[in-house]
């Protein structure tokens, strides 16, 4: 039988555990600030709420007008973010320091009040800022697939399964640390008895290591932490298949959309001309092309002009297309309309493309899953104003206390994509 002193020893070896696990799980729910809430709603509401007001003059992971904003609640706290975005020249006209030093840092420029927001559109635009849009295509170039794809395609999963290892490794070890304190403890205990020589020897005999990595025990533990590896690796294999997200590939001429889209503001409806008639967004020929450069080129003659633009001159003179190489590439099986989207829906090229007027090489900067497009589906309302053709469906869905959405006139029906 045990002694009182020895069970006492354990159950406070045990105390102390548990101690330390609700201390570990308190500095956990801590790190994790309430305000900044990473759920798929919180972060798509606040993604319209920035587009409809910040996206003008900020951007998450560089600098615009305004200062890059990804990281925003570790260097500053949420009131103080709220505040500021509420009205920032009141924080500024209080006297705070940073408010002051950021308003000089970037020469006096006033941003906009939004005393209008609520404060759950506070919490959702923040939840954008910290987890929204995370993928950058100039920063994964060379990721055709690989890592890049998987973490496109099978985010979720790999998500689930990180989680799964990751728990059972921190019970494996909360098991070994408890089996350790309870041999501590019993070993003591009994070395205060009158044992026989033969059983005192057994007690203080040393580990043996090596028959420790032989035994079944260890040997199952290991096996099945690398199936669970293997098959995280597998699974996110078969995710990533087809995903090219991106992916940016040279191109033939070095043309950039930074400065025609960007810089000089041509609209992309100029060059890809089937956008708002067609299925097709339309490849720009290279008579497209020479409607500009035909003037633009304030040189006498050809000799003069770039060696890029030197290519356009060639593929006209020579009557040959230019042989551009394709960046997005849905599978055959789906079926995509560009008018459908862009002229019925009023969807904006970024809104699939990314800041494509950014981008000096062009890469994919969406997954185009499945999962992607329905969950645009889901969420994206339709635009009812002035368009007679959606007044009975509007009537029909007037019951309801949602928005009407993609999803509710057909948006997730097998037959709309695959026929």
């Amino acid at each position: 039988m045990l002694s009182k002193r020895s069970l006492v020893g354990i159950r406070l070896n045990f105390q102390t555990l548990a101690v330390l696990l609700f201390m570990l799980i308190g500095v956990s729910a801590y790190a994790a600030d309430p305000a900044v809430a990473s759920s798929d709603e919180a972060i798509a509401a606040g993604k319209t709420v920035f587009n409809a007001n910040c996206k003008t003059c900020h951007k998450l992971d560089q600098k615009l007008i305004g200062p890059a904003l990804r990281g925003v609640s570790d260097r500053r706290d949420i009131p103080w973010i709220k505040a500021f975005i509420k009205n920032s020249q009141a924080v500024i006209a209080s006297g705070d320091k940073t408010a002051v030093d950021l308003f000089k840092e970037y020469n006096n420029t006033v941003m906009i009040a939004h005393e209008f927001l609520s404060d759950a559109d506070l919490d959702n635009v923040i939840s954008y800022i910290e987890h929204g849009d995370k993928v950058d295509p100039a920063a994964t170039v060379a990721a055709a697939g690989g890592e890049a794809g998987a973490a496109a395609g099978g985010g979720i999963p790999s998500e689930y399964l990180t989680i799964i290892v990751g728990v059972l490794v921190l019970v494996l070890l909360l098991i070994l640390v408890v089996l350790g304190l309870i041999i501590s403890v019993l070993t003591k205990y009994i070395n205060k008895q009158d044992l026989p020589e033969d059983d005192k020897e057994f007690v203080s005999q040393k580990t043996d290591y090596a028959k420790i990595l032989k035994s079944d025990g260890f040997i199952i533990i290991v096996t099945a932490l690398v199936i669970a590896l293997v098959a995280k690796t597998a699974l996110d294999g078969l995710y990533s298949v087809g995903v090219q997200q991106g992916y940016a590939p040279t191109q033939p001429i070095a043309y950039s959309h930074k400065l025609h889209a960007g810089d000089l503001e041509i609209a992309c409806q100029y060059c890809h001309t089937g956008v708002e008639i067609g299925r097709s967004a339309n490849i720009p020929s290279p008579n497209i092309c020479m409607n500009c450069h035909t003037h633009v080129q304030n040189v006498a003659g050809k000799e003069g002009i770039s060696p890029e633009i030197a290519k356009i001159y060639a593929a006209v003179d020579n009557n040959q297309p230019i042989e551009w190489v394709r960046v997005h590439n849905l599978p055959d099986l789906a079926y995509f309309n560009h008018s459908q989207h862009v002229a019925v829906g009023g969807i904006e090229c970024q809104t699939c493309h990314g800041e494509i007027q950014e981008m000096e090489v062009v890469g994919q900067h969406s997954s185009l899953t499945m999962g992607w497009c329905i969950d645009c589906h889901r969420q994206t309302e339709i635009a009812t104003e002035g368009n007679a053709y959606y007044d009975k469906l509007v009537q029909l869905h007037s019951d309801s206390k949602d928005a009407l959405k993609v999803k509710d006139i057909g948006g997730l029906e097998c037959a709309k994509c695959h026929y």
